[in-house]
């Protein structure tokens, strides 16, 4: 095999790969892919409001998360428990944080929110979380940054 011909997979268009991907599905399949996608977006943030907004942590893990959480935040451990403590501490310690979607975009088994948090009293973040859901649609995996929503920027474009 030539080193082209090893390569051409890379070389695919965006749109070559998607023709690929979807030819393997019936339009019912898609269909119920993008439900899937949909259904995903708005559990992430039932989900995070649940937990976030509402400082309900144990209920947000009852309803939206699967038989395991792996968390990589390294202030959380792994584990239901532990992010239940955790958030539970968050609670108590800045009563009336928020936070604001902004973006929510999905992809196979990912779901991605852009976020902006609010902490009375402290400094305001801009986050990204990433949700890696189970075949049941539930939560299994989560990871996150934040960044500090600075009073200063070398551009007009914001951070939202």
């Amino acid at each position: 095999m030539s080193v082209v011909s090893r390569l051409q997979p890379l070389a695919w268009s965006y749109t070559e790969r998607l023709e690929m991907t979807q030819s393997s599905h019936s339009p019912e399949d898609r269909e119920t892919t993008m439900s899937e996608l949909e259904k995903n977006k708005s559990n992430a943030q039932a989900f995070y409001d649940l937990m976030f907004n509402k400082c309900k942590p144990r209920e947000a893990i009852e309803q939206f998360v699967g038989d395991e959480y792996i968390q990589h935040n390294p202030h959380v451990a792994d584990g239901k428990e532990a992010f239940i403590e955790y958030f539970e501490q968050m609670a108590a310690e800045y009563p009336g944080k928020m936070t604001h979607f902004k973006r929510a975009v999905a992809e196979g088994n990912l779901v991605v929110l852009h976020c902006h948090q609010e902490w009375p009293e402290d400094q305001d973040y801009a986050g990204i979380d990433i949700f890696r859901f189970d075949e049941s649609g539930k939560i299994v995996e989560h990871w996150d940054v934040l960044q500090v929503v600075s009073a200063e920027s070398k551009n007009d474009n914001g951070l939202f």
